[in-house]
C-alpha cells in the first residue's frame, strides 16, 4: 500500500506483549476515523520507514527481542503484510498483530498459515454505535473476524476504549454479554480515554470509569487498563 508503510518503531516494550520483550511496528493508515484516538498523526500521516529499514533495525536486535507487535493505524490494511510477517518469523520472532477487525480475508490467512502468535482486538462498540465511533460500516468484518479467533488456537485478547461521551457502562455490560454469546472466555480489557494526549476528534474530557457499574461475567471479566 506505502513504499514506506510504518511511521515508527518503538524499540522495546515490556507491555505491549503479555510475558515478553518486544518492539513495535507503527503502520501508517487506517481505515477507520475513532474521535478518541491518540495516534492521528501515523492514522493521517504518511510512513516514513521502509520495511527493509525495520528488517535491518530486527537484525540488530537478534537474541534481545522476543516478538514484534505490528500496530498502528491499522497494519492489515497492507497489502505486502503477509509476506512482511513471513519475513519476521524467519528472522525467530514471535508476532502479535493489533486490529480493529476490519480485514478477516487477510487474518484468516495469517492464522491458516501459522504466522501470528497473538492478537489484541479491539472491540469499538456494538452494530448500534459502530458507525457513530468508527466512522465506517464494518461491524460485520469485525464479527468474522472474531469467529475467526474464536475458532483458532491463537491466544488473543479483546478490549475496548471507553470515552464516556460515547459509550456508557451500560454499553460496555451489554458487549460483555456479546462475547458471552459468541463464546469468548477470558478477560475483557477496557482501555480509559487519555486526556492527556492530542486526538483524532475533538472530545472533551472523559469521567473515569466507575468498575461498580460494571458486571464481568462467570467466563469473562472486566479489567480496566
Amino acid at each position: 500500500m506505502l513504499s514506506k508503510p510504518i511511521s515508527d518503531i518503538t524499540p522495546f516494550t515490556l507491555l505491549d506483549y503479555p510475558g515478553k520483550s518486544a518492539c513495535i511496528f507503527w503502520y501508517a493508515g487506517c481505515n477507520m476515523r475513532c474521535s478518541y484516538c491518540y495516534n492521528p498523526e501515523i492514522v493521517l500521516g504518511k510512513g516514513r520507514v521502509l520495511f527493509s529499514e525495520a528488517i535491518s533495525f530486527l537484525d540488530t536486535r537478534r537474541g534481545l527481542l522476543d516478538a514484534v507487535v505490528l500496530s498502528g493505524g491499522e497494519c492489515l490494511i497492507h497489502k505486502n503484510i503477509q509476506e512482511q510477517i513471513k519475513a519476521i518469523k524467519k528472522m525467530g520472532y514471535l508476532i502479535k498483530i493489533d486490529t480493529n477487525g476490519s480485514n478477516p480475508g487477510i487474518l484468516s490467512q495469517l492464522l491458516e498459515e501459522g504466522l501470528i502468535d497473538y492478537v489484541a482486538l479491539d472491540f469499538k462498540a456494538l452494530d448500534d454505535k459502530y458507525e457513530m465511533i468508527t466512522k465506517s460500516d464494518l461491524f460485520s468484518p469485525f464479527e468474522q473476524s472474531l469467529q475467526l479467533l474464536l475458532n483458532s488456537k491463537v491466544t488473543f485478547e479483546v478490549r475496548t476504549t471507553c470515552h464516556s461521551d460515547l459509550l456508557a457502562s451500560s454499553d460496555l455490560n451489554k458487549m460483555i454479554h456479546y462475547l458471552d454469546s459468541k463464546g469468548y472466555e477470558g478477560n475483557f480489557y477496557i482501555q480509559g480515554f487519555r486526556n492527556d494526549k492530542e486526538t483524532l476528534g475533538k472530545l472533551s474530557s472523559s469521567q473515569a470509569i466507575n468498575p461498580s457499574e460494571l458486571f464481568s461475567l462467570p467466563n469473562i471479566q472486566f479489567v480496566i487498563r
